[in-house]
């Protein structure tokens, strides 16, 4: 089985980890606001993976570099960024249109990977992103139209950080040792929540964050966000990226809300209509179409060919 067949799988069980952990985390939020829940979800995350690297890998201090804590930065910037302005549109729209609007990433990140990392994508790419953008507006508003305000431009700005992050990572995470590249990152995320919270939100004094994260319903949903959905998932997306494209990814990814719309039926008694039935299909196609091997003398991922670099 080849390593970029088992990569798409484990990035699929991201996107399974995040939609199933989305109703916890709506939940929790409602208690801790959501830079602060954010922050302590990060921050726990980076010091898990620190103790990791201080008991496993004793030498890491030998390869943390100036291009390393640059990258790791970057990635950290951009991931908070598309949590934090998706936060703030949903203040100002619909969480239909924060949906379909988040998932233009999936059509963002072909454009990205061509701008940054001179790929040239071919119609198995384009097709299976198309259809997965169709599918992603018919799960999201149920085929009615989009209206357009403030908190919509937030979210495109959420869009395009998630999309600059995919595509970033595939450029750097072959780089770097992924251990000490996603805790970089992550540690930028969980600063920039805490602060950002600090500064943005309501959250009260430190011994009222201990109080709220010491809840019951949050503490759970810190536990298994951390653990899961922030540790893991972050740790096997830059992984994984080293043995697929971005492109890829981005399509994989837009199973998330297949996901959490079948959670929300399971387990939040909320319904799919047929409109949001065919539109979870498409988006599961879509995600089969970018897995066919259109000829042999393609590069090791199919859905991308090498551009000539100019110097």
């Amino acid at each position: 089985m080849k390593r970029s067949f088992i990569a798409d799988l484990i990035l699929l069980l991201v996107a399974l980890i995040w939609g199933t952990t989305f109703l916890i985390v709506q939940h929790a939020i409602q208690a801790l606001p959501p830079l602060a829940f954010n922050g302590i979800r990060f921050t726990g995350a980076a010091l898990l993976f620190f103790i990791i690297l201080i008991f496993v890998h004793r030498d890491w201090l030998k390869r943390v570099n100036r291009r390393l804590l640059w990258h790791g930065f970057v990635l950290g910037i951009l991931l908070f960024g598309g949590y934090a302005f998706q936060t703030y549109g949903l203040l100002y729209t619909t969480s239909s249109n924060a949906g379909f609007i988040t998932g233009l990433s999936v059509v963002l990140v072909p454009f990205f990977a061509m701008w940054f990392l001179r790929q040239r994508l071919n119609w198995i790419a384009w097709l299976s992103a198309a259809i997965a953008l169709v599918g992603l507006f018919l799960l999201s508003t149920g085929g009615s139209s989009l209206s357009i305000n403030v908190g919509d431009l937030l979210v495109l700005l959420c869009a395009i950080c998630f999309a600059l992050q995919i595509v970033a990572t595939g450029r750097y995470a072959p780089e770097h040792p992924t251990l000490l590249l996603v805790t970089i990152q992550l540690g930028t995320v969980g600063f920039l929540g805490i602060v950002g919270s600090i500064l943005l939100e309501d959250a009260g004094t430190m011994q009222d964050w201990v109080h709220l994260a010491s809840e019951p319903e949050v503490l759970m949903a810190l536990a298994i966000t951390l653990l899961f959905g922030t540790a893991f998932a972050f740790w096997a997306q830059t992984y994984c990226q080293k043995y697929t494209s971005p492109t890829r990814v981005a399509i994989i990814f837009v199973m998330e809300p297949v996901f959490a719309g079948i959670t929300g039926v399971i387990w939040g008694n909320e319904k799919l209509g047929v409109t949001a039935i065919i539109g979870c299909v498409l988006m599961f196609v879509s995600m089969l179409i970018a897995e066919l091997r259109p000829s042999e003398k393609h590069v090791s991922d199919p859905t991308i060919e090498p551009l000539e670099r100019t110097h």
